[in-house]
């Protein structure tokens, strides 16, 4: 197997052993965080619904910054989407890290959002 396509595998194969673990609900909902080399995306996700309550990324409008990979940028969205959360009425929250290390920006962005006010 091509060295990639393991390591993409084996990221959705640890996403989704937690994936049993981890259901948002409406009270609760699932802040969940992907990564890609260029961006960082997070949402908030009603799993019971099926539905997106809010959501943030390098990519939107509401992101004013220039690089949108690196630490400074994750730690902005995270204030963000916890911004919109609060707009939202949502306070708690259950992290979910997409298959990755809690490390580097998904951390960065773990901590905006508490900065902002989300308790996990």
């Amino acid at each position: 197997m091509d060295r990639l396509v393991k390591k993409v595998k084996d990221r959705q194969r640890r996403h989704m052993r937690a994936r049993r673990k981890i259901t948002g609900t409406a009270e609760r909902p699932r802040l969940a965080v992907f990564r890609s080399t260029r961006n960082i995306y997070a949402q908030l996700i009603d799993d019971l619904k099926g539905v997106t309550i809010a959501s943030a990324s390098t990519k939107s409008s509401d992101f004013d910054g220039a690089n949108g990979s690196n630490i400074e940028a994750a730690k902005k969205i995270g204030a963000v989407i916890a911004a919109k959360a609060k707009e939202a009425k949502v306070e708690t929250v259950v992290f979910d890290c997409g298959g990755r290390k809690y490390h580097g920006r998904v951390k960065a962005l773990a901590e905006g959002a508490r900065e902002g006010g989300l308790k996990f």
